[in-house]
């Protein structure tokens, strides 16, 4: 295999205008770290290129590392990039970018942001996925946060997994909060992020995108990957 392997920064796809452009950031970026390193899109639904095509596009003998540009376990990591990597020799697949306490120092920063009081009570709002997994993830990164913030912090769900963000906040309320802030645990701009408007809280923080720390952690994936093939 080709001694210059090159990094499939592989998404899910959106079509957010907003969305878009962050991911592309974060691909600029990734290369920006590392000059020299090729970086190509790839997605798993939504947009084009798929990542299949991507895949099998790569010439003969280069070695090729896709890292999912997704916070989670879930369907796309286990079934479609899976599948992508064991279609060619030479395809390597990371993990995806969480759990990862520099995820959770990324909500704070938001949550920051978007002036989080002393009192406020906190969810965490994901995806959400029908993977057990998925959530056992998300609920590490929340500990990670609570920790961060010096109070509890509530998980919550766009899809798949329970409970959905509105019943989050709900619950939150009728336990006696005040104001109730969502952390917007997404990478980027799109139709979840868009739903969270619509839960009831008081305040919905920005997604994590852009964040150089991000960048610098698909790095991180892209290279154990290597290491872990040997």
């Amino acid at each position: 295999m080709s001694e210059t392997p090159v990094l499939i920064a592989c998404s899910h796809g959106t079509s957010n205008a907003t969305g878009d452009a962050e991911v592309r950031g974060l691909r600029e970026a990734v290369a920006a770290l590392r000059p020299g390193l090729e970086v190509l899109e790839a997605y798993v639904d939504v947009q084009e290129p798929a990542l299949p095509g991507v895949v099998a596009g790569l010439a003969e003998g280069r070695t090729a590392v896709i890292v999912p540009l997704l916070l989670s376990v879930g369907f796309h990591v286990q079934v479609d990039i899976a599948r992508a990597a064991a279609s060619r020799p030479g395809t390597l697949a990371a993990a995806p970018l969480g759990p990862d306490e520099l995820l959770a120092e990324v909500l704070r920063d938001r949550l920051t942001e978007a002036g989080l009081a002393d009192d406020d009570a906190v969810v965490l709002a994901a995806a959400g996925s029908s993977r057990p997994e998925a959530s056992v993830a998300v609920e590490e990164v929340a500990g990670h946060l609570a920790s961060l913030l010096g109070r509890p912090v509530r998980c919550a769900y766009g899809s798949a997994a329970e409970p959905k963000v509105p019943d989050a906040v709900a619950q939150l309320r009728a336990e006696g909060a005040s104001r109730v802030v969502v952390a917007s645990y997404l990478l980027a701009h799109g139709w979840f992020h868009d739903q969270l408007f619509k839960a009831g809280a008081d305040v919905v923080a920005e997604p994590l995108l852009p964040a150089r720390s991000l960048a610098e952690l698909v790095l991180k994936h892209f290279d154990e990957a290597l290491e872990a093939a040997g």
